[in-house]
């Protein structure tokens, strides 16, 4: 079996850090590297494309809802013509970033409240898949594991990636857990590396419940911007591994 392991990086803007880029792209195979909207700006997706080609990381673009103040977590009431516009300029703008590195984007990402919105409601799915098409219609869409964006991707023909989330709770439906639910997010790294491999075995989600929600399972994604990211990002590779797991950037 072959995993991918996945972290959202280059979420700083100016002066302002967040994460630990440096020290996670020497532990995850994928980076998702935010495009200027929730996080995120030119010198900083330029450095932080250079830091995974030098870890011979792959890169996508992790495209979200024009809100630095929140971080891309709120919700924005948006037409679906207008996500559309919004994910494919921001794509563009990190394959231009990447091209100045030599870099060749492998997938896209959406982050945070947009990924979330469109799990649950099928016109934004099907924006951002429109818009992730008609940019590159063989760009891989990374899409969380049962959700209406990884049925879009797949209904318009796109190549999709499903992931699970190492470091976030699961309901029953197979949806994340809202962030303002307690427990919503696994900080200690064993606790997530052993939850993560119990989903790989099982091919399913597990939620809070111990509900099975079957699925194919390519990537886990550790949040860089949760304070134990590379410790979590450490164990599940290391537990992976030792499952007989290869953890490798999707071919």
């Amino acid at each position: 079996m072959r995993i991918d392991l996945n972290a959202d990086c280059g979420e700083s803007f100016g002066p302002w850090r967040m994460g630990d880029d440096a020290a996670i792209l020497k532990v995850v195979t994928s980076a998702n590297v935010a495009c200027g909207f929730h996080a995120g700006d030119p010198d900083t997706m330029a450095a932080t494309v250079a830091l995974a080609k030098a870890n011979g990381v792959a890169v996508g673009a992790h495209p979200g809802y024009e809100d630095r103040a929140g971080f891309g977590r709120r919700v924005i009431p948006m037409a679906p013509a207008a996500v559309t516009r919004m994910v494919a300029y921001q794509v563009g703008a990190l394959a231009a970033v990447a091209a100045l590195e030599g870099v060749r984007l492998a997938h896209v990402k959406a982050h945070g409240a947009l990924s979330n919105h469109a799990s649950v409601h099928r016109p934004t799915a099907d924006a951002i898949v429109a818009a992730v098409r008609s940019v590159d219609p063989s760009l891989p869409l990374l899409a969380t594991a049962t959700t209406a964006l990884e049925v879009a991707a797949r209904d318009a023909g796109l190549p999709v990636k499903a992931e699970i989330f190492a470091d976030r709770a699961y309901e029953p439906d197979g949806n994340l857990m809202s962030r303002a639910k307690p427990g919503a997010i696994v900080e200690d790294a064993e606790e997530a590396a052993a939850r993560t491999v119990a989903m790989v075995r099982a091919g399913a989600v597990i939620a809070y419940d111990g509900t099975h929600v079957s699925t194919a399972i390519d990537s886990v994604c550790v949040h860089g911007d949760n304070a134990h990211a590379v410790a979590v990002a450490s164990a599940v590779r290391d537990a992976l591994e030792q499952a007989g797991v290869t953890v490798a950037a999707s071919p």
